[in-house]
């Protein structure tokens, strides 16, 4: 039986934010609690790379998913005329915050921490950097929600 174009948005959709969930709030603190300070940065900085290709990866996935189901609303007549949906938006907003987090403040975050110029200080960065990564899960988590309430409607 091949599972329906909502169940496998909502499958990836929950798998995205557990995975997320569980390096914020489970992998790094732990790293943390249990090795050197250098050591533990390192270990959470690849970990936090990992998440953020893995969340490329299923942003990418889910908005092919969402706009093939949004294209074929519009093809039966049951759209309501617009090529973007809150979900779309939201994937859209998660993808962002990765990209921004990771692509971004994160080498910015190295130089400061190297000691070179940066506008603004590694604590600073981190801050922002932390403050994104728990909006892209509060993100992840309503779409997960709004992903299940349309299935379940």
């Amino acid at each position: 039986m091949k599972p329906s174009l909502a169940r496998v948005q909502i499958w990836l959709a929950g798998l995205w934010a557990g995975c997320t969930l569980a390096v914020g709030a489970v992998a790094a603190p732990s790293l943390f609690a249990v090795l050197s300070r250098d050591m533990a940065g390192l270990g959470a900085g690849r970990i936090f790379a990992v998440e953020a290709r893995i969340s490329l990866f299923v942003a990418i996935a889910l908005f092919v998913l969402e706009r093939q189901r949004v294209r074929k609303q519009e093809e039966q007549g049951t759209g309501n005329g617009s090529a973007m949906s809150a979900e779309l938006v939201l994937v859209l907003l998660a993808l962002f915050l990765t990209v921004l987090g990771q692509f971004a403040l994160q080498p910015a975050m190295e130089a400061a921490k190297a000691g070179q110029p940066t506008r603004l200080s590694f604590g600073a960065l981190h801050g922002i950097s932390a403050s994104l990564f728990w909006l892209k899960i509060v993100v992840l988590l309503a779409l997960s929600w709004r992903l299940n309430g349309r299935a379940s409607s």
